[in-house]
């Protein structure tokens, strides 16, 4: 017996490199582990799905953030949200990181490992925040939202 869950997942993520905002080196590095992980493991089930893999576009289109998904078990749709929701736990969030990568570079380990709990609470507030706005559209699991979360942050400002 297989595990239905088993082919819920991402084979490829593509993000529209014309809704890409300017990025740091560091906020480069992010988004890239943030794509290495989540095409290494990852739970993403469309509802009314028969199956995955998915491939999934990630864009702006008219400051929404749009999820483009495509699979065999599922027909290509789009689901837009608002990034209204998001604005302030973003914001929030670049703030801690510019704090965080200054602080690696000048702080002491404990001024570095506050600032990283911080950033940690923030990045998991926007997941669970994505996870709530995708209710009813797709299902992931924590560490999934979270990926997705670090590749949303990477399109925001053009917002």
């Amino acid at each position: 017996m297989s595990d239905p869950q088993a082919n819920q997942f991402l084979k490829s993520i593509l993000i529209d490199e014309d809704s890409l905002a300017a990025a740091s080196r560091d906020q480069e590095q992010e988004r890239q582990v943030a794509i290495f992980d989540l095409l290494d493991g990852n739970y993403f089930e469309p509802v009314e799905s028969k199956g995955g893999p998915y491939d999934l576009k990630l864009s702006l289109v008219e400051n929404r953030l749009a999820f483009d998904i495509a699979g065999p078990g599922v027909p290509e749709r789009r689901h837009l949200l608002s990034l209204s929701p998001f604005r302030g736990v973003i914001k929030d969030y670049f703030m801690i990181c510019d704090s965080y990568y200054s602080a690696i570079r000048n702080s002491s380990p404990q001024q570095i490992e506050a600032l990283d709990m911080g950033r940690r609470g923030l990045h998991n507030e926007g997941s669970n925040l994505l996870r709530e706005r995708l209710e009813g559209k797709v299902k992931t699991d924590l560490d999934t939202a979270r990926r997705l979360f670090t590749l949303i942050c990477a399109l925001h400002w053009r917002g």
